[in-house]
């Protein structure tokens, strides 16, 4: 079939369209289908006799138009959603390093996904494809059909919005660094899981905040938690509680963070919990944010999801009393 050996190298971009497509919709399965519809396009493409010179060019345009036009269509439904949002997590075994259907998860962090929810489409695409992928201006205007002066202009007026959130990190951790956050990791959730208080805050920033999305399905917080004793508090009530039932938690990579999946009694998951760590300014690192997905729709892509936290049929909430699932 014509195009059949383009169609074979084209499939090595993958890794690099799931991720900007994961980028732009903050969703596993839309960013695999957008990636799909884009590998479909270059089939009919070639089936018409179309010459693409540059594979990886049409492949990224394709991906990146698909992600405004799903980001168009999305808000509404993000306006009406119930509770806090997160993105749906991409999860890695621990000791795996980061994902490898998306290479560039070190910056799509939960905490960096929700920034980009305060941009429009269009300023999503053009500074993603600047401050996480590296494209040139010249390639970003093409990219998403705007001027370059147009793109700059955009960028700068992304960038500022950001930074005003939080600082953008587009630092890949080293592998030293990457086996200091997995250890971190153990000890925490050891110590939750035993309640061990005293060490718990000692690896807690001050200001530490918990935020959760249940969607309105599970049991979660309607709000995030700050403080060192709320958050510990929380998160020894909730182990406990998740320990009676028989769950337990495995250590993974979550969007290129140490974290942890939550599984209940069966194997089925509960909950996915990304720390975000960072230096407390005395020489040690510490849990200055914590993500935890219950929402069973943002879960599903990982395998069965379990029902101990979701609420009764026909009943929706902003949030219950459980960050992570479990009661």
């Amino acid at each position: 079939m014509p195009g059949s050996a383009n169609d074979t190298a084209a499939a090595g971009y993958r890794p690099l369209l799931f991720s900007i497509a994961y980028g732009m919709t903050g969703s596993v399965g839309d960013a695999e289908d957008i990636v799909q519809d884009a590998f479909l396009g270059l089939t009919r493409a070639h089936q018409a006799g179309t010459v693409i010179a540059d594979l990886k060019a049409y492949l990224t345009t394709a991906v990146t138009r698909l992600g405004i036009s799903y980001l168009s269509s999305a808000r509404v439904r993000r306006e009406r959603y119930v509770g806090d949002w997160l993105p749906e997590p991409v999860v890695v075994p621990a000791g795996q390093g980061p994902a490898e259907h998306a290479e560039l998860a070190d910056s799509l962090s939960m905490a960096f996904l929700v920034l980009l929810e305060t941009l429009s489409p269009v300023e999503r695409a053009v500074f993603m494809l600047r401050e996480v992928f590296g494209y040139g201006y010249p390639d970003v205007a093409r990219i998403t059909g705007k001027t370059e002066v147009n793109c700059r202009q955009i960028f700068a007026r992304a960038r500022q919005r950001i930074a005003a959130g939080a600082p953008v990190s587009d630092a890949v951790p080293s592998p030293a660094r990457r086996a200091e956050g997995e250890e971190l990791a153990r000890r925490f959730f050891e110590a939750a899981a035993g309640g061990d208080m005293d060490a718990l805050l000692g690896m807690l920033a001050p200001d530490v905040v918990l935020q959760a999305d249940g969607g309105g399905k599970t049991q979660a917080i309607g709000k995030p938690l700050a403080g060192r004793q709320p958050v510990s508090r929380m998160l020894v009530s909730l182990l406990r509680r998740a320990r009676a039932l028989g769950a337990s938690l495995r250590l993974a990579w979550v969007n290129g963070q140490p974290g942890a999946v939550l599984y209940d009694a069966e194997g089925r998951v509960v909950s996915v919990i990304e720390l975000d760590i960072g230096p407390n300014g005395h020489g040690s690192d510490v849990v200055q944010t914590m993500h935890a997905v219950v929402n069973p729709d943002k879960l599903a892509h990982l395998g069965p999801v379990s029902d101990v936290a979701r609420l009764p049929e026909g009943r929706t909430s902003p949030g219950g009393q459980a960050a992570g699932g479990g009661a």
